[in-house]
């Protein structure tokens, strides 16, 4: 068996990275003499204070302000930035104002999945770059736009799928494309991860309202009471999306789960993995979609499906009459099994399979990879190694050098897209025909009024850029 080490990989793949490095520009116009990078975290509940965390440990790195509309959220915040010996930066509930800020060098952003697109659209205009947590946008026609505002204003938009910057992927990928696998025909990306029911709440219940009956046995009820939202921006929080009523399963996390805000787990945990099995095919859009599944077992407020299933189709990159590439994806809720050894026990089973005319990959959640090869499946090369998604992002403002990002947002609107155009198929309960060129369903206008939403103004990303 073959290890494929980061030193190794690093070594192969710099040649390829110095060659690219002056395509962007090479004028650092955004720094000041310090060299210091001053980061905005936009959203900062849950993974938020990741992206916190991971910026205050970075060499000459800021975290110079947070923005979220819970303001319940900023003593912890605050007390651990303090706590670790850094500077108090200054906090916003209104992202708007933040952007205001010329001293503001990026943003990152965290917020719910709806809000994502119109942050970074909003940064580039005011002169800032910004990734933007998974899946970068809501729709598909927010990713055509987010590429046009980062060409338009020459400001970075990152889609941060982190696991990009993991050594074990890339080098994964790379076994990949030398045809280590031979001809690899299908990518598989697996999400079977333990959901328990979300239950049901009225519009309006807060906590301590008399008359809540959770259908989750033991389910203690929602923290929010009036005090606490009388601390949050809900229209705000609202943004683009319509506007309606605060209920607790519509608010924090549980929002995943509703299609006005999130796109369930497809492009929850998923996108990771849709957008490594895109990337190792090595393709762009599809031409065909096929996706169906269901709310199973429980009774409750979600309005996504906790068990689907989406098969892709993308036109051969060598155009060999029908030598095709296959892209699926399954999404399942409850007990299920594991493979190639993708999960263990009880637990989650998350990851990524290849199959190619010589044997077959399997890739799990830490970018640790190995083959099994012929006919025996006999154990072949492997590989693994981490990386840094945010001191990449940082790196790439330094050095203002969009081909030095991992993820910059085109390569997110293919991925994202995915999770979309199966989404769209799942909605409607048919198969679709994409035209990759055009981003348009072919004869279907029903399926293209869903490729956008209607925004609510002035939460709104223009048609032209």
């Amino acid at each position: 068996m073959h290890n494929i080490n980061r030193r190794q990989f690093v070594k192969t793949s710099a040649g390829a990275a110095v060659a690219a490095s002056t395509l962007w520009g090479t004028k650092q116009t955004w720094a000041g003499a310090n060299d210091r990078v001053r980061i905005a975290v936009v959203g900062i509940r849950g993974m938020g204070f990741a992206h916190i965390r991971n910026y205050a440990n970075l060499k000459n790195v800021e975290v110079a302000a947070l923005v979220d509309v819970d303001q319940n959220l900023y003593p912890e915040r605050l007390k651990w930035l303090l706590e670790n010996g850094k500077p108090e930066p200054d906090t916003y509930v209104d992202i708007r104002k933040m952007l205001e800020d010329d001293n503001i060098d990026a943003i990152s952003v965290a917020t719910q999945n709806h809000w994502h697109a119109l942050a970074g659209y909003w940064a580039v205009q005011a002169g800032k770059h910004a990734t933007l947590e998974k899946p970068g946008t809501h729709n598909v026609f927010e990713g055509r736009q987010l590429i046009k505002a980062s060409r338009k204003y020459r400001r970075m938009i990152q889609h941060h799928a982190e696991r990009r910057t993991f050594y074990g992927m890339q080098s994964a990928v790379d076994f990949l494309r030398s045809g280590g696998l031979g001809q690899v025909y299908l990518a598989k990306g697996i999400c079977y991860k333990w959901r328990d029911s979300i239950g049901m709440y009225p519009d309006g219940f807060m906590a301590g309202d008399a008359g809540w009956r959770s259908t989750v046995s033991g389910d203690p009820g929602p923290i929010f009471s009036k005090e606490y939202m009388s601390k949050v921006d809900y229209d705000l929080w609202l943004g683009p999306a319509p506007r309606r009523p605060f209920n607790p399963n519509r608010f924090h996390y549980n929002w995943h789960w509703n299609w006005d805000y999130g796109n369930g787990d497809l492009g929850n945990q998923g996108a990771h993995q849709m957008d490594i099995a895109r990337w190792g095919l090595g393709v762009k859009h599809p031409t065909r979609i096929s996706s169906m599944g269901g709310h199973f077992m429980f009774d409750d407020d979600q309005e996504t499906p906790n068990a689907q299933m989406a098969l892709f189709e993308f036109p051969s990159p060598e155009g060999r009459g029908d030598k095709k590439k296959m892209l699926q994806f399954e999404v399942r809720h409850w007990i299920s099994n594991h493979e190639a050894g993708l999960g263990e026990g009880p637990g989650n089973a998350i990851g990524n399979l290849f199959f190619g005319s010589r044997g077959y990959m399997a890739v799990d959640l830490g970018g640790n990879w190995k083959t099994f090869m012929g006919k025996n499946r006999e154990p072949g090369p492997y590989g693994g190694g981490r990386g840094d998604m945010f001191a990449n992002f940082v790196e790439a403002i330094r050095a203002d050098d969009r081909l030095l990002l991992k993820g910059d947002i085109e390569e997110g609107h293919y991925s994202c897209s995915l999770i979309h155009l199966a989404n769209i198929s799942y909605r409607l309960g048919r198969s679709l025909n994409f035209d990759p060129e055009e981003e348009k369903f072919i004869g279907d206008e029903e399926a293209d009024k869903m490729l956008t939403r209607d925004y609510r103004e002035p939460f709104a990303i223009p048609e032209r850029v």
